[in-house]
């Protein structure tokens, strides 16, 4: 379901009470443990995290007036999903994450980025707050940047 809250707040405040309840629980998690150049905001019509164009004006090359995702948090029609695109199609962290996830015994229910839970229960929060920190906005950049252009080619800043 894609909602057309303008902003977090919206976003929350038209989510059930317990669904409510889990997505704030993992939002803390994420906020506590992002670095300081990500910002919060609605895309998609979801709770994204990004980095600006402030710090990378080219933006997302899908939609360069998009700020470059990282991250997003959503209530879906059948389960609650956590994005993870710091760990999409980067081996070391998608290793990493799904070795840490398996030494807490949760079942992890994973695509190529999204964790899906119906429960808080269901999550290794403390895994999803280190993935989340593992990665800062720096090397975020830099590993975007060499997956999207040959090696040694560099997106022009807008």
């Amino acid at each position: 379901m894609i909602s057309q809250a303008q902003t977090v707040k919206e976003y929350l405040a038209e989510l059930p009470p317990d669904r409510r309840a889990a997505i704030e629980a993992v939002r803390a998690v994420i906020l506590k443990n992002l670095d300081k150049g990500y910002e919060e905001g609605m895309q998609y019509g979801m709770i994204g995290y990004h980095v600006p164009h402030k710090i990378y004006p080219a933006g997302y090359h899908c939609d360069p007036k998009q700020p470059l995702p990282f991250a997003a948090l959503a209530s879906q029609k059948n389960h609650m999903g956590i994005y993870l695109t710091c760990i999409y199609g980067n081996t070391k962290h998608d290793d990493w994450f799904r070795k840490e996830w398996a030494k807490t015994g949760k079942k992890l229910d994973m695509g190529k980025s999204c964790i899906r839970f119906k429960k808080l229960d269901n999550l290794a929060l403390d895994v999803i707050g280190k993935a989340i920190a593992r990665v800062p906005v720096k090397d975020y950049i830099a590993y975007y940047e060499s997956a999207i252009k040959p090696s040694g080619e560099k997106r022009k800043k807008a």
